[in-house]
């Protein structure tokens, strides 16, 4: 019975070929527009959470105040001295982070970038580029370059790679590149340079080392985080906490009233400083570009609106079958065929215009993916878990259109073919 019903609704789809066609064009468009809005959001939050996801660090030390990592505000320095004092910790380390008006080596033209500094001793990224060219940026006013940067840095990233010194300016002051490193493009950065403390310094002369962006502490082998944390917070000189649980849900709780659950969260507010873990900092990035800005909202709302498509398209399709074929399906229930065999009809032709327009939408966002991370420099790029989302999307929207255009079918009358 049920390969009867497939066999049906295939004969069905395919009677008038132009007119399917058509309907799997219409569908791999709704296909099309869910693929590059998931895709838009999803390279929204990898970029901006790359340079998080690339720093050394078990523990993360933030401003209360922090928005996003171009909106750090800072924090004291002094509280990297006290968490280098417990028991377990390696290391804690500064992170100074701002946007400098940088002059374009090759046009001239002056735009923002996004400058790092940190303590040239290490590396606290997880780029062999970055650990290997240490002593470059140790001389003054010498900073490494993004070579994954959006825009016209070609020359640039040509002279560094051959080993060649790039002189500019970035807030007035002639500095010298020296050396790449690959982070790459974000929605809040063209670019970004690395260097260390002391040239971040001279770059904001109205910053001091005490104004701490980021805190990195590494902990030894073997020690865990919750206990740090617990330690931590024995010898804060408060006694109250803040445990960010979600965005919008923080519980205050006295020192004495922190149970273990409130350390597995990992991000708790001491007064002055929020202490989260690496993978919370990362998350912290991704909640503000999701909740905090309208291009969040934006590519969710195109989400929607592509399903919405999708689910009007294929109805006006289904709809329009089930009109023209009405004497059919009449003749079929007066052969003794159920109104459910019938339904069964619809909706296995709704199973298959999702799956077989799924492919077309498919093949258009690759290129258009390509298209995208070739002109932007974003990390925008296909994967099985959106590719399944979509194809489970393109399905459930064709089920809810069957399922509409289904009450026109209950309406075929065995009467009407006399």
């Amino acid at each position: 019975m049920i390969k009867r019903r497939i066999f049906l609704a295939w004969l069905q789809l395919t009677h008038q070929k132009t007119r399917l066609i058509v309907a799997l064009l219409g569908i791999g468009f709704a296909g099309m527009l869910m693929f590059i809005q998931l895709g838009f959001q999803a390279a929204l939050f990898d970029s901006n959470t790359r340079v998080h996801q690339l720093l050394d660090a078990d523990l993360v030390l933030i401003s209360p105040q922090a928005r996003n990592l171009p909106n750090m505000q800072t924090f004291p320095r002094r509280r990297l001295y006290q968490i280098m004092n417990l028991t377990g910790v390696e290391s804690a380390e500064a992170l100074y982070v701002n946007f400098a008006d940088w002059k374009n080596p090759t046009t001239r033209a002056s735009s923002s970038i996004l400058v790092i500094g940190f303590d040239p001793s290490s590396s606290p990224f997880k780029l062999e580029e970055v650990k290997n060219n240490l002593n470059a940026i140790k001389i003054p006013d010498t900073l490494m370059f993004d070579r994954a940067a959006r825009g016209e840095f070609d020359a640039t990233v040509k002279n560094l790679e051959k080993g060649q010194e790039v002189k500019t300016e970035i807030a007035g002051r002639e500095v010298t590149l020296d050396g790449l490193f690959t982070i790459g493009a974000s929605f809040a950065a063209d670019a970004s340079l690395l260097t260390s403390d002391s040239n971040f310094l001279r770059i904001f002369p109205q910053r001091t080392n005490s104004e701490v962006s980021v805190g990195l502490v590494k902990l030894k082998a073997g020690v865990d985080r919750d206990r740090i944390l617990k330690n931590l917070i024995e010898t804060y000189p408060v006694d109250e906490f803040v445990v960010v649980k979600t965005d919008k849900q923080r519980i205050t709780k006295l020192k004495s009233e922190i149970t273990e659950a409130d350390l597995k969260v990992g991000d708790i507010i001491f007064d002055d400083i929020r202490v989260m873990t690496a993978e919370k900092f990362a998350n912290f990035e991704k909640t503000y570009w999701q909740n905090n800005t309208s291009i969040g909202f934006i590519f969710t709302l195109g989400t929607g609106i592509g399903f919405i498509v999708g689910v009007v398209i294929v109805y006006q399709i289904l709809y329009s079958d089930v009109s023209d074929h009405l004497a059919e399906y009449a003749t079929l229930k007066a052969m003794g065929f159920t109104n459910f065999y019938l339904l069964g009809v619809v909706f296995q032709e709704a199973l298959v215009l999702g799956i077989l327009g799924f492919i077309p939408g498919f093949a258009i966002a690759l290129g258009l993916y390509n298209l995208t991370r070739n002109a932007t420099r974003l990390p925008i790029a296909m994967t099985s878990d959106r590719a399944l989302l979509v194809l489970s999307l393109t399905i459930i929207m064709c089920v809810i259109s069957g399922i509409i255009s289904m009450r026109k079918l209950q309406a075929a009358d065995p009467a009407d073919i006399f």
